[in-house]
Order: C-alpha cells, then structure tokens, then sequence
C-alpha cells in the first residue's frame, strides 16, 4: 500500500531539520518564523503535530534532553528516510496550486457593506505593515550580500520584495480612488 502523500508543510518541517543538527519543536517555530514572507508562519501546536506525523513515519527521531531548572525538552533530528522522502519531494513532487490568504483583499471583495473611511483606513494600515515588512527583506537581501549561506532565501526574500512593492504600489492607487469615491478609474502611473 502507497503512503498517503503528506502535506507540503510537513516537508517544509523536514527541510528545516536538513542540516541534521537536532532542534526543539520551538527552534524549529523560529526557523520557521523566516518563512512566513512566502509561505506559511506556523503556529506551535502546528510545528508539534507535523513532527508527531513524521516521527511515526520515522522520518524523524527525537530524544528528550533534560535540562536544570526547566522542563525536559525534546529534541528532533531527521533521519536518512526524512532525508530521502525530502529530496524526492523538493526534486520530483508536483506543486501544489498558489494559495492566497490576503485579509485586505478579502475585505475589500466585501467593500459594498464597508465604511469607506473604515476601509481606507485599513487599507493605509495594510499599506505601512508591508513597507515594515519590505524593510525586513531588506534586510535578508542585505545577510545574502554579506554571507553566501543566503544564497536561496535571498534569491525567496528578491521575489517577495517584487511583488510586495507591486502589492504597496496597487494599494497607494486604490487608495486615492476608494478616498476619491472612483472605484470605476484605473489610476496608471
């Protein structure tokens, strides 16, 4: 019988324990933490029940570390199977399709039950989170100069600067119309 394909986010746990140096299930949040500008921003109990998926693959091992004053930890490490089922995924697995969970445009699919001051408001709001977070690529494209270790998520956070300064763009000009009260306009600069 096949294994039921598993989900990408739990390959995305094994790359993150590629380099075989064992991690706690909250080092591994951390890691993750990186990933959250292009694909997914886990949440703790989400870590912890992917690696309870793998472990009973054995695609990963773990052991529990004691540690003074604090509680027992367990500690994770992929094994030569992870290894084996991560590199057939990142090299021959399909792509899932794009998924996008984007909470301004799902508000402004919605905008005919919106206050439009409301809505400007949150879209200004969505509009300075994104250039924090364009200020925070920055700075990855800025740890891929200095260190060629961030080769690749320097190649992710180029690609996530382009299209996140395309989305600030797009929201500055749907702005003005929404404030102008001209939704029917298309505002090209």
């Amino acid at each position: 019988m096949a294994k039921k394909p598993l989900p990408s986010t739990a390959y995305a746990v094994l790359g993150l324990l590629m380099p075989t140096t064992p991690m706690s299930g909250y080092e591994i949040r951390k890691a993750a933490e990186q990933l959250r500008y292009f694909y997914w921003s886990p949440a703790q109990s989400q870590i912890y029940s992917e690696l309870r998926r793998l472990e009973a693959l054995h695609y990963v091992s773990s052991i529990l570390v004691s540690q003074s004053g604090k509680p027992d930890k367990r500690m994770y490490k992929i094994t030569s199977a992870g290894q084996a089922a991560f590199t057939t995924w990142i090299n021959t697995a399909p792509l899932d399709p794009t998924v996008v969970k984007h909470p301004m445009k799902l508000r402004l699919f919605f905008g005919d039950y919106a206050d439009l001051d409301q809505l400007s408001q949150q879209l200004q709001s969505f509009i300075d989170t994104s250039n924090e977070t364009l200020a925070q690529l920055y700075i990855v494209r800025e740890y891929r100069e200095m260190d060629p270790s961030y080769q690749w998520p320097g190649l992710i956070a180029e690609w996530s600067e382009t299209v996140l300064e395309a989305e600030v763009k797009y929201a500055k000009s749907l702005l003005i119309r929404i404030q102008n009260n001209d939704l029917d306009s298309f505002i090209e600069e």
